[in-house]
């Protein structure tokens, strides 16, 4: 389960057989015919392309023989938004579903998979850029459930909980500054909204959120990890959930 793809041919099939690429590096100002020929297929599946200094190939670089490409590829199939709505019907409960605004470690993201599973979350959320994706290490510290959770990757998080709300459900974000969690209703089609490491929830996603619930804090730092944030305010949900149901 290789999480890189390194020189021009391996890339280029890595495309045509239809892998899920998540992020494309080509060295910039290269415009030969196999390079453009990369760049196109790139486009016609979404995928971020990154043009950077060869500088930088070498240090990404696991073989040494990067060719001037290297495809940063998903080891597990992405789901759509449409297939976790698709989970919560079949199973006859309201939507439960964990946004993730630009986290960035894959350690933190799989503890959150493995999170949203346990809870009972019909799927996970993530967007395009900025924001790890599923690489092995992902799945590792998932503990196998990858193969449960379905995730979705979406080049807009903010437009996403628009359409959302759209379809009945609201968003609940933590941050230091909120209500009470124990002081909140948290039943119903519920979007869980977890910020980024190092700067929280960003302003354009936080507005978007029609709830902003506070963790109580009575040690000497202000704030939690995100894995273990997700995990303190989704077993919240889960508990009202339990009591209403």
């Amino acid at each position: 389960m290789s999480e890189q793809i390194e020189g021009r041919n391996a890339v280029l099939e890595a495309f045509r057989s239809g892998k899920c690429v998540d992020k494309l590096f080509i060295l910039d100002g290269c415009q030969d015919g196999p390079v453009r020929t990369i760049a196109r297929e790139a486009r016609k599946k979404d995928t971020i392309i990154n043009y950077v200094a060869k500088e930088r190939l070498d240090q990404l670089s696991e073989t040494g023989a990067h060719q001037g490409v290297i495809a940063q590829v998903a080891a597990y199939e992405y789901a759509s938004v449409e297939d976790i709505l698709a989970k919560a019907r079949e199973k006859g409960e309201d939507p439960f579903i964990f946004i993730l605004d630009n986290i960035e470690d894959p350690h933190n993201l799989g503890a959150i998979i493995r999170t949203a599973n346990q809870a009972g979350a019909h799927g996970v959320i993530i967007p395009k850029r900025r924001a790890v994706g599923l690489t092995p290490t992902v799945a590792r510290t998932s503990a196998g459930a990858v193969n449960y959770v379905p995730v979705a990757k979406v080049t807009n998080i903010s437009n996403t909980m628009k359409e959302l709300k759209d379809r009945g459900m609201w968003f609940v974000c933590a941050d230091m500054d909120g209500t009470l969690m124990y002081d909140m209703d948290l039943t119903g089609p519920i979007g869980l909204v977890i910020g980024n490491e190092g700067d929280g929830v960003s302003p354009l996603v936080k507005k978007n959120c029609d709830m902003v619930a506070s963790i109580p804090m009575k040690g000497d730092i202000d704030s939690l990890n995100a894995s273990v944030a997700a995990g303190v305010l989704s077993y919240e949900i889960v508990r009202q959930r339990m009591k209403k149901g």
